[in-house]
């Protein structure tokens, strides 16, 4: 496609070609959408709800229509990710290999989550940060089970898309570590990220309320940006796709800071517009190529005022990567270990530590809350699926210090629909009553009303974690 692009500038054939191929792109597309919604966009949140009980689905059905979905809305140049869907795909296959093998409950929730995590492992080649990804910002749980399993599956992943690709890190490039006389600069770099990041929050989140202004079909809101890819294309064929290209040739390219200022406006803007029409694809490589644009323009200032050296110039772009997605998807821990094992070394650990912190305190004071939440609560109202009389269960470690730390049962104000139903401390089980004592390191079982879940999962994990 990027061929067709640069080469339809001078030749009417060639553009003719394709606005047909696009155009049958978003009619292919957008049958497979109006048949199965649960395809739509990034498909985490969908990952997310099923963990919830909140969504289900055929697993075959949703498979091969996101895998050819995916391939058709990524492949034609949208500025999308190919991480979401493989989330949402590995998931899948869990939830099919359950299916085989007649697994229910948490047993069946775990093969998802092992799969989502095999899913972003085999994508990013990074197992350690996709099995947190999985418990961080999918999961919202540190259980053992969880754990092992989802690395296992995600090292096995690794290790058969290695043999396959080869061994080199996706975002490899030549970096030097920050010495900390410059991290001053690092601070102001996170409040940036920051900023910018609950700017990209506030507007995700509303640019489906937008399409609706355009009195098209649902399904077929994918026509806007793969008309608009077409001279995007031709413009500025190396910001197409994902953004890896770009961010891989950030550090030597030399681009002056307006350029890179322009680079960041229309990837942002074209980001929104391809994610918003609900084609399948992702928003994390194109939040990272995001990072690290405004990483590259933080550099590309302090270089030319000569408050940096040059050296150091990459290492910003790779902080500047972490710290948004950390922002974001308020999830710092996975995107500290992520782009650390996307670029292959730990010499900037420190560096990516301070950036994510601080662009995750600022989003934090603006109450951005994680994006992959907030699009499973639109889901959810969207799709207006009450389940009432249904339960499912949920399974809540105890922290030190928290709400329901030395308390007995009876003297905790458990939410409405949810019922503690077995303790695990030290590895027995406990039947509770109301005078069972609860202590830090506990392991709750409850069974919640899948109606209201996620408010109701919400206020146990407020009860669990905080003091």
């Amino acid at each position: 496609m990027r061929y067709l692009y640069t080469n339809s500038l001078h030749h009417l054939d060639l553009l003719l070609a394709c606005l047909a191929i696009n155009l049958i792109i978003s009619l292919v597309v957008g049958i497979f959408l109006k048949q199965q919604p649960d395809i739509k966009g990034s498909g985490i949140p969908q990952v997310e709800g099923q963990l919830l009980g909140e969504i289900d689905y055929n697993w075959w059905s949703i498979l091969w229509r996101k895998f050819v979905g995916g391939i058709l809305a990524i492949g034609s140049g949208l500025y999308l990710g190919r991480e979401g869907p493989s989330i949402q795909l590995g998931s899948t296959l869990g939830q099919g290999v359950a299916r085989l093998f007649k697994q229910v409950g948490f047993d069946r929730q775990v093969l998802i989550s092992s799969g989502a995590a095999a899913g972003l492992s085999a994508a990013f080649n990074a197992p350690i940060a996709s099995t947190l990804f999985v418990l961080e910002e999918i999961y919202h749980n540190f259980s053992t089970n969880i754990w092992i399993v989802s690395l296992t599956s995600a090292i096995t992943s690794d290790m058969v898309a290695a043999y396959v690709f080869g061994l080199k890190p996706v975002l490899y490039m030549r970096s030097t570590p920050l010495p900390l006389k410059y991290f001053v600069w690092v601070l102001a770099l996170g409040v940036i990220l920051g900023g910018l990041g609950r700017l990209y929050q506030f507007i995700i989140l509303r640019i489906g309320k937008w399409y609706a202004h355009t009195h098209l079909p649902w399904y077929f809101d994918g026509i806007i940006p793969l008309i608009l890819v077409i001279p995007m294309g031709m413009a500025y064929p190396r910001l197409l796709g994902g953004g890896s290209d770009i961010i891989l040739h950030l550090n030597a390219a030399g681009y002056s800071t307006l350029l890179l200022i322009l680079f960041f406006v229309l990837r942002f803007v074209f980001s929104m517009i391809s994610y918003g029409s609900g084609l399948p694809g992702g928003i994390f490589l194109p939040i990272l190529c995001l990072g690290g644009l405004i990483g590259a323009i933080v550099g590309n200032v302090l270089v030319s005022l000569h408050l940096l050296d040059p050296l150091y110039f990459s290492t910003f772009i790779i902080m500047g990567m972490a710290g948004y997605f950390a922002a974001i998807s308020k999830a710092p821990f996975t995107a500290i270990l992520l782009i650390t094992e996307m670029v292959g070394t730990l010499s900037h650990l420190l560096g990516l530590a301070v950036a994510s912190l601080v662009a995750y305190a600022v989003i934090d004071l603006l109450d951005g809350k994680p994006v992959y939440y907030s699009m499973l609560r639109q889901l959810l109202k969207v799709k207006e699926q009450l389940n009432l009389g249904k339960t499912a269960q949920i399974i809540q470690p105890v922290y030190a210090g928290s709400l329901m730390d030395g308390r007995t049962v009876r003297q905790i104000k458990w939410p409405r629909g949810a019922l503690l139903t077995k303790i695990q401390r030290n590895g027995l089980e406990i039947v509770p009553s109301g005078n069972t004592l609860i202590r830090w390191g506990d392991t709750l079982y409850i069974n919640v009303s899948t109606h209201n879940q996620v408010m109701t999962t919400h206020q146990l994990v407020t009860l669990a974690t905080e003091t």
